[in-house]
C-alpha cells in the first residue's frame, strides 16, 4: 500500500492561499467528524488532522468515508507512542496498541502517524534509558508499519512535558533517534508551540532535511503567562510571541512542501462556533503564515 498525504497532491492550485493547509481535529474538538469536514471543504481548506479517540467512536472506516467523499485529505493520525514503559506486559500491550494505531493509519488514507514518546516510568529518573526503550519499540514497530504504507513520526514535545508525557524534548533528540531507521519509515513532526524556544532548531532543520525526515508541521502560538495546564494552553495563531511564518520559511527551505497543520488545544476556543473558528483559523493563516 501507498499512500501520499501530501495535501497538494489531492488538491491543485485552485484551492487558492489554502492549499496546503490542514485543521487537526483538536483544533475544533466541538465539531462532529462530519461538521469538521464540511466546514473546511466550505471555506477550501483541503487536509484534516485526526485523533484516535473521536475517529474510534464515529469509526474508522466511516471516518475514512466521509473524509474520502468530501475530497480532502487526513494529513495525520495522532496519536501512537507512550512507549517507555519498564514492565514488560505493559511495554508489549503499548506495542498491540500502536499497530492498531498503524492499521487505523493505514485506513484513513494517511501515511503519517504522530508518535508520543511517552514519560519517565514510575519511579525511573534516567532520561536516556526510557529514550531508549522508545528506540526498541520503533524497532519492533517500524517494519509493520512500513508494510502498510504507514511512516512514524516521532514528535518531541516542551521539555515541561519530559516526566510524564514525551522524554524526547528537541528535534536534535527526536532525529537521534529516527536516525537509526529508514527515512521514508521513520520521521519527525516539527511542531512551533513545542520547539520555538530552541536556538538550534534552525540548524536541525537543515539536518532533517537533508535525509527527508520531516514527516509533518504543526502550528500553534506560545502565548504569556500560559494557562494553568500548560497541554491546554496553545494559543491562536497571531496571539503569541511564535514566528510563524519564519518558521514556516525555514520548514520550507529544509525541503518540506506537505501538509501546514494548525493544532491548538485552547478550551476558549473549543466554547466557540466551531465554524467561526475554523474561519478564524483560515484568516490567521493568511496573516502571519503564508
Amino acid at each position: 500500500m501507498t499512500t501520499d498525504n501530501r495535501v497538494g497532491a489531492h488538491h491543485p492550485a485552485d484551492a487558492g492561499d489554502l492549499v496546503r493547509l490542514s485543521i487537526n481535529q483538536q483544533t475544533v474538538r466541538q465539531l462532529s467528524i462530519p461538521q469538521l469536514v464540511r466546514g473546511c471543504r466550505a471555506l477550501g481548506i483541503p487536509g484534516v488532522g485526526l485523533w484516535r479517540s473521536p475517529v474510534q467512536a464515529f469509526g474508522v472506516e466511516r471516518a475514512a468515508q466521509v473524509v474520502r467523499d468530501a475530497g480532502l485529505t487526513v494529513t495525520s493520525l495522532c496519536r501512537g507512542g507512550f512507549l517507555t514503559a519498564s514492565d514488560p506486559r505493559e511495554w508489549n500491550a503499548a506495542l498491540a496498541d500502536n499497530r492498531a494505531a498503524v492499521d487505523e493509519a493505514a485506513t484513513l488514507g494517511t501515511s503519517t502517524l504522530v508518535l508520543v514518546s511517552g514519560g519517565l516510568p514510575a519511579g525511573a529518573k534516567d532520561l536516556a534509558a526510557a529514550r531508549e526503550r522508545v528506540a526498541e519499540a520503533i524497532d519492533r514497530l517500524a517494519p509493520y508499519a512500513a508494510e502498510r504504507g504507514v511512516r512514524l513520526a516521532i514528535e518531541p514535545l516542551h521539555p515541561m512535558f519530559a516526566s510524564d508525557r514525551c522524554v524526547v524534548s528537541t528535534l536534535s533528540q527526536a532525529l537521534e533517534l529516527a536516525e537509526r531507521f529508514p527515512a521514508e519509515h521513520v520521521g519527525v513532526v516539527v511542531d512551533t508551540y513545542h520547539l520555538w524556544w530552541d536556538e538550534r532548531v534552525p540548524e536541525q532543520l537543515v539536518r532533517a532535511g537533508r535525509s527527508g525526515r520531516i514527516a509533518a508541521f504543526q502550528l500553534a502560538d506560545w502565548v504569556t503567562p500560559l494557562p494553568e495546564g500548560a497541554l491546554l494552553g496553545r494559543g491562536q495563531l497571531g496571539d503569541g510571541c511564535v514566528d510563524l511564518r519564519g518558521f514556516r520559511e525555514r520548514v520550507d527551505a529544509a525541503g518540506y512542501g506537505g501538509p501546514v497543520e494548525v493544532e491548538v488545544f485552547n478550551p476558549q476556543l473549543w466554547q466557540r462556533p466551531g465554524t467561526e473558528v475554523l474561519e478564524e483559523v483560515a484568516g490567521r493563516y493568511r496573516e502571519h503564515v503564508r
